[in-house]
């Protein structure tokens, strides 16, 4: 895994449950200790909703201020709004790399770059980009990346969050147990048990891990390694462009929400039918066996820029042909006859 992303260290890759898990332990186990009164914390409107609550929850027990990036029309980030609001206040930015409802690819490494500049820590949501798209955390230079095994040919509740070694030794445990202490003592004088936390990434390990978990999404990287992520970059962005412009052409009904540019994006395409709710969209698909994702897809703010209710998303991986793009329009066109 620490190869996969180019980690430095090996010891820089600690076990979770999955990207939301990966945030929720950065929150508590560094963001409670480090993040006073005073403090900003920046993080865009286009994000999931795992990486916004979180730092909501922190917010309201240390009573930090967290600012929002805006998002354009089109779904790409505000970058100079984004580089206003980085200051001497901001002690993090948490961005998504690739936005789960619109595909759009953030450049991280331009907003590291910043944040750095003002002393702040980058921690990057890379659940939609480390299984589409070569990532490299020491070229972005994030001091924290997450991503989730079942979003990259691997099982559910695995995934795995990258943090710089020295950061991690410098953050309290996330959870008590097993396998994250070296000693615990009993004192008869305090009448109390002494500890002294393991090293990292068993600092934040505590109990029996998901060994079956992380042997799969070893293997899955494995499988991914052989292909070549730029190879299955290319191949996406091959598969949405056709999907977009056949789309266009045969739907007299059809709405696109964000850019459509597959140079700006992965293989994710959000969309609509007028007259018709994303739900039911959804529900006709499904019984033609083709299943697409329909409501918030957990980000209700960027659903509120856009001005929607809900969307329908249709999405790709390396698995998907354009025989099966030809039979989803088929079906669109069904569906618009009603």
């Amino acid at each position: 895994i620490s190869k996969f992303i180019n980690a430095k260290d090996e010891e820089e890759i600690v076990f979770v449950r999955g990207t939301t898990e990966a945030v929720n332990l950065v929150a508590h186990a560094w963001g409670l200790h480090n993040l006073r009164k005073g403090d900003e914390v920046l993080v865009s409107l286009m994000e999931h909703h795992s990486n916004i609550v979180p730092w909501e929850i922190i917010s309201k027990m240390n009573g930090f201020i967290i600012k929002y990036g805006r998002v354009n029309a089109d779904g790409t980030l505000d970058y100079d709004d984004f580089d206003n609001k980085i200051s001497g206040k901001t002690k993090l930015v948490s961005l998504s790399h690739v936005s789960n409802v619109s595909g759009v690819i953030n450049d991280v490494r331009r907003i590291a770059k910043v944040a750095h500049e003002h002393n702040a820590l980058m921690f990057v949501d890379g659940a939609q980009s480390v299984p589409h798209m070569p990532v490299d955390v020491r070229d972005l230079d994030a001091d924290f990346l997450a991503f989730s095994g079942h979003k990259m040919l691997g099982p559910t509740g695995i995934g795995a969050l990258y943090g710089k070694k020295q950061i991690l030794e410098a953050m309290e445990p996330f959870q008590g147990g097993g396998e994250m202490i070296k000693d615990v003592a009993f004192s008869t004088k305090t009448k109390r048990c002494s500890m002294t936390w393991n090293d990292p990434p068993w600092k934040f390990e505590a109990g029996t891990p998901n060994i079956c978990g992380s042997v799969a999404l070893m293997q899955a990287i494995k499988y991914l390694d052989t292909i070549g992520m730029s190879e299955i970059l290319e191949y996406e962005k091959t598969l949405t462009e056709y999907a977009v412009k056949t789309m266009q052409s045969c739907c007299t009904k059809l709405l696109l929400y964000g850019t459509s540019d597959p140079s700006l994006k992965c293989g994710i395409i959000p969309f609509g039918l007028s007259g018709l709710s994303s739900h039911d969209i959804a529900l006709f698909l499904d019984n033609y066996g083709i299943m697409i994702r329909s409501g918030f897809h957990c980000a209700q703010p960027l659903h509120q820029i856009f001005k929607l209710r809900s969307s329908a998303r249709a999405s790709f991986y390396i698995y998907n042909t354009r025989e099966e793009i030809d039979r989803f329009i088929e079906v669109l066109r069904e569906i618009e006859q009603f």
